[in-house]
Parts: structure tokens; sequence; C-alpha cells
């Protein structure tokens, strides 16, 4: 930890921003949240008496369809055509009972569609056993089910009857014998999921939704399928709190409840609205925001006055003195009387301009001159290495008295040598380093055109204009040669391809050669990990402190295992703006 060199708390630029800012921000903050609550009690109550009426008037509609549907139900009982097709059905011919069935039908199908809360109209005719249904047209009447319907009803005192998650309307039409059963019975089944669709409607916020059920039955219709965790919640209540029940946590998230009661139908209609949904569009009064917007103004002035006189103007100074370091101003160091954290950090930055004046004159210079000279002689090294293999090459062509390959040899080994000694920049053109790459590969083609295969990829077009020190890429091809694919006595294959990775190139130049022991190849790992200081650096050694001499950490070779069975080696170059050709 770091002894600052402060004398007292009151004096640290700490204390006196989070002072100034408290002083400043505390009562914005209560008068903040006074509005905040204002508001959202406000909002909250405006929503429920609108959300209210809305049930009201959905739970009328309803009563209303309901009442139209049971004057059509009447109406259908009270039927002379269905009276007498359950009284006279023995005595009727073949054609007048297919009359009145198709008269009953077409009614039962017009009543039907009168309405879309309707699903189907079933007629059960106890003496003729025939049901008749709006659906599924005349089927045989199930004597068990009829029963056990007749007892169900005459239980039931609500207008609505709850059988199977559906809700029907019965009507039924008794004879002359006391205590019999009716003669027949007209039962209205409601479509649930018309009623799903309506309570829908209801949801004019996000997260919302509704569910309409009845406490004596236990049915219930939810606007949605995700609705079922809130509406199990909320029928858990005790029916006393749930008669007052107007916040529900469910899964730690608050819904606002609001309610509507149908006292004919016995049903009751819920809404529930997430309490986030209550807070996002607080609405204020003129005034209040106004005097809202003031006092943060004031907050904003006095707080950014205190910022930028104790810490942006200090660091506003720093910031410039770093800049004027970076431009190599190493004797303009910062005059100040500061007792505070900035006065500590100004004396350590004249220090480390001190400091850093002296290394650059006594390492860095030094140092820089010394990586200079080691590159040249690095660089120097490599070149009489193809030197050797051209004449014996040569020689090889002369023994045979191919004069043309001696003529096409010569020119391709002018040209070799032009690019090894020519003078100028250390750096060139990565197209030109693969050329010179590939006029090497053509000229250890015309010796070994029968043996070795060579696979030389195209270079990418965004790599053509990298710079890169010569002689990187043919001396590993010439090691390839020279510790493999000579000495084979099968096809060899030498394969060179490119990859562009982010800020990374990489140049692959891998053979299948078998010679190569995993001994050999652990060697040449821990040589080129350790980069090695002998005094004797060549081959592969050589391009991997080059590499890193010029392009810094992160560049040079890695070693591997090809998939060819050989030696794999890549080169890694990290590129940067300053490598490409302007």
């Amino acid at each position: 930890m770091f002894n600052f060199p402060v004398t007292s708390l009151r004096r640290t630029i700490f204390f006196r921003s989070v002072f100034t800012y408290l002083l400043v921000i505390i009562p914005i903050i209560i008068l903040g949240l006074y509005l905040y609550n204002w508001s959202y009690n406000n909002a909250s109550k405006d929503i429920s008496r609108a959300t209210v009426t809305q049930l009201n008037y959905y739970l009328e509609d309803l009563e209303r369809e309901i009442e139209w549907m049971e004057l059509q139900q009447f109406d259908l009982v009270e039927d002379g055509e269905l009276s007498k097709l359950a009284v006279t059905w023995g005595k009727m011919s073949n054609v007048e009972r297919r009359e009145s069935l198709n008269y009953l039908l077409h009614r039962l199908t017009s009543f039907k569609n009168s309405s879309a809360f309707i699903k189907d109209i079933n007629v059960h005719i106890y003496s003729i056993s025939k049901t008749i249904s709006a659906m599924n047209s005349v089927i045989e009447l199930d004597e068990q089910a009829y029963t056990q319907l007749i007892a169900n009803v005459s239980k039931n005192r609500d207008r609505l009857y709850y059988s199977d998650d559906a809700v029907h309307l019965i009507a039924s039409k008794y004879g002359g014998g006391k205590g019999d059963l009716p003669n027949y019975v007209v039962q209205i089944e409601l479509d649930s999921e018309k009623l799903r669709e309506s309570l829908q409607l209801l949801s004019a916020y996000e997260d919302s939704g509704s569910f309409l059920t009845s406490s004596s039955s236990g049915y219930t219709v939810m606007s949605n399928d995700e609705s079922k965790i809130i509406v199990n919640n909320y029928l858990k209540e005790d029916k006393e709190n749930r008669d007052f029940l107007t916040l529900l946590a469910v899964n730690q998230e608050k819904y606002h409840i609001d309610k509507a009661y149908s006292n004919k139908l016995k049903l009751i209609l819920v809404t529930y609205l997430p309490e986030e949904t209550v807070k996002r569009p607080l609405s204020f009064f003129y005034y209040w925001a106004w005097l809202f917007a003031i006092a943060s103004l004031i907050a904003i002035v006095v707080f950014s006055y205190s910022t930028y006189r104790f810490i942006h103007k200090p660091l506003l100074l720093l910031v410039q003195s770093f800049r004027r370091m970076e431009a190599g101003e190493l004797d303009r160091p910062i005059v100040h009387d500061k007792k505070d954290e900035f006065g500590y950090l100004y004396t350590r930055f004249n220090h480390m301009l001190t400091k850093l004046k002296n290394l650059i004159d006594q390492d860095y210079i030094q140092k820089m001159m010394m990586q200079k000279s080691e590159l040249k002689q690095l660089q120097s090294q490599i070149n009489p290495h193809f030197l050797y293999n051209s004449f014996f090459i040569l020689n090889s062509l002369a023994k045979v008295g191919d004069t043309e390959r001696i003529e096409q040899f010569t020119i391709m080994l002018g040209e070799y040598f032009r690019f090894i000694t020519r003078n100028g920049e250390d750096l060139v053109l990565l197209s030109e380093e693969i050329k010179h790459s590939r006029m090497y590969t053509d000229i250890q083609e015309l010796r070994f055109s029968r043996r070795i295969r060579v696979q030389f990829n195209d270079l990418p077009m965004e790599m053509e204009t990298i710079k890169v020190p010569r002689l990187i890429v043919q001396p590993i091809i010439e090691n390839a040669y020279e510790h493999s694919l000579e000495k084979m006595s099968e096809q060899g294959l030498l394969k060179i391809s490119f990859e562009n990775d982010k800020d990374t190139i990489h140049i692959i130049v891998q053979d299948n050669g078998s010679l190569l022991s995993d001994e050999q190849l652990f060697m040449l790992q821990h040589r080129i990990q350790n980069n090695s200081e002998e005094n004797e650096v060549t081959g592969i050694i050589n391009i991997h402190r080059r590499l890193i001499l010029t392009y810094g950490k992160g560049s040079g070779l890695i070693v591997e295992r090809s998939e060819l069975n050989g030696l794999k080696v890549i080169i890694c170059i990290r590129i940067n703006d300053d490598m490409q050709l302007k």
C-alpha cells in the first residue's frame, strides 16, 4: 500500500468530492423519492379505476350474452315440433321423423351460429333415446350420462352448470308424471377457447393477463397459459384475504390485482399487472417536473464545478505533462505546491522523468545499437548457405551435358544471387521474398523433378505489401531439402501455404519426410523456445532470432510434427501499420 503524503483527511480530494456530492444530492434524492412514490400511487389508482370499469363492462356484456342464450334456450324448449318429436315419435312415419329431425338440426345450427361463445347445443330426448347435436347431428342417447346430468343439475342452483372443464346452460321439459325424468333436456356448451380469446382483449399492458373463475365450482378460464402460476397463487389465498387482495407476490415478483364480481353468474373476473409495468410511465405535474429539473441543474452545476476544480484541472495538468513526455520533452517537470494525492502523483511523475532520461542515455540507445549490429551480423551469416548447393547442382548438370538446363539454371541462379547480394533496406516486400523462394524451388525442381513434388500456394493479395527481412522463407525450404527430402527413397512432397489470423500472418512450410525422430523434434523445439545465444547461430535458429529482433515478442518460428509426417515450420509475423507500404 502507498502512504500518500496527506496531512489530514479533509484535504483529500476524496473527502471534498464526497462531502460536496452528498451535500447537494441528498435533498434531491429525498425529493425524487417523494415525487416517485406520489406518482406511483396515483398511477396505480388510475390504472385500477380504469381496469375495474373495463371488467364491469365485460361482465355486463357476458351477462347479456348469457341472458340472450337463455331466452333462445327457453324458446327452443317450448318449441312445438320438439315436443311433438318427443311425445309422438312412435306414431310418426319415417318421412315425418326425418322432417322433424331436419327442422330441429337446422334450428340448432342457426342457434349455435348466432353467438361466438356457443361451442355446441345438444338436445337429449329421453323418450326416443336420441341426442340431437348441432355439431354431431343425431346420435344415440347415453342414458347413464343423461341420468347423471339430471341428478347434478337438480343439485345445482346456479344459472351455469360446470362439467368436464366446460360451462353449460341446462333447460329441461318434464312430462306429466311426478318424479319422472324430463322428456328432453336442452344443453348449451359454452366455448372456453372463445372466452379465453375475449379475456385476451382485456390485457392492455405488457405481461398483464386476466382470468375468469367460479368460486363455487373451481372452474377457471385464463387469457394465456403463463397465467397458471398466478391463478394458482391467487386461489390459494383465503377467501377473506382474497376479497381484499390488491397485491399478489409470485416468485419474488409483485402483481397488481383488480377484480369484478357478477352476482347473476356467480363469476369473478380478475386481472393482474406486474408492478414494474406500473412504475415505467410515471407522470409528473408540470410544476413538479420543473422543480425537479431546476434542482437537478443546480446539483449538476455545483458538482461539475467542484469536480473540475478538485479533480479535472489537476488531472488535465498531469495529462498535458504526459503528452509532452511522449513528444520527447523530458526536461519539463511539473511545478506544484499541492499536498493531496495529486501532489504525490506530480512528485512521482517528476522522478519518473529524471529516471527515464537516465535510462535512455545509459541503456536504451546502447541496447538498440547492439540489436542493430546483431541483426546485420545474423543476416550476413545466412547468405553463403545456398552458394555451395548451387555449385553442386551446376556441376551435376555439366557432367551430363544438359546445356539447355544449364542455361536455364544459370539464369535462375543469376536472379537468385541478384536478390541476396543487392544493397538497400534490410526489409523487402513479402511478395519479393516469396518470389525468391519460388525461384529456389524451381532451381531444385531441375534436380529433383522426378523425386520431389512441390505444392506452392499463391500468396494472398492482402499480404503482398507486408515488409519482412530478407531470406526468412528460402532457408526453411532449403532445410527441408537438405535434411529430409533429398534422403527419401520414395516420392517426396514439399508444401508451402499462407494464413492470415487478425494481427498475425503465418507462412507454413512442411514436408513428408520420415527421418525426423521425436527426440530430434523435441531438441529443436527446446532450442527455439530458449532462443539460444550461442556464438554460431545458423539455419532455423538464425531466422527465429531475426524475426524476434525485427518484430518483437509474439513473432518467430514454431516447429511441430507435420500432418504429412515430416517437419512443419510456421513462420509467425505480428503485423502493424508501419509494416504496410504507403
